[in-house]
């Protein structure tokens, strides 16, 4: 069976792989690197004496996994009641604290080397969350600019009325 030239391939397991333009813009890449050191600090701190750790790198793998999955679908497109930006960055903030009190832990109380591998992976998911939210922070500063902006306008209409109602 032999394609004519041109077809497109069939849908298929190519349908669910994330868009390129995901993969190449800094926020899929971002997405990604947190999801990949999220699992692997997972399975440090299940192969770790600090066993007790592991429910936060799970919980920021799936949140992580689903934000890259929702940008590539364009779920944020269609679903205009949540605020996507401020969202991602208060996952980014609360991770990056989290990593951080975690990681000092693991290293300082625990002396196995799976514990100090997860310390390691989390101060360096704790880099990567910090530049995602400074991003994040960069991005949502200037969407509240542009709302603030359009804001002045509103009011300054009500302004002029009250203004030629005083006169």
């Amino acid at each position: 069976m032999e394609e004519p030239a041109g077809a497109a391939p069939p849908p298929g397991l190519r349908s669910l792989l994330p868009p390129p333009e995901l993969l190449r813009s800094r926020k899929g890449q971002l997405l990604l690197a947190e999801a990949v050191l999220s699992f692997i600090i997972f399975i440090c701190y299940i192969a770790s004496l600090a066993a007790s750790f592991m429910m936060a790198p799970l919980l920021e793998f799936l949140l992580a996994l689903f934000l890259f999955f929702a940008y590539a679908s364009k779920l944020h497109e269609k679903f205009k009641g949540l605020h996507w930006p401020l969202a991602d960055f208060l996952r980014c903030v609360s991770a990056a604290i989290i990593y951080f009190a975690i990681s000092i832990a693991a290293v300082s109380k625990y002396s196995d080397g799976a514990s100090k591998a997860a310390g390691v992976f989390g101060f360096v998911a704790t880099i990567v969350y910090a530049i995602d939210f400074y991003l994040t922070f960069n991005d949502l500063v200037t969407f509240l600019k542009q709302g603030s902006s359009d804001a002045p306008e509103g009011h300054k209409s009500e302004d002029e009325n009250s203004d030629s109602d005083s006169d």
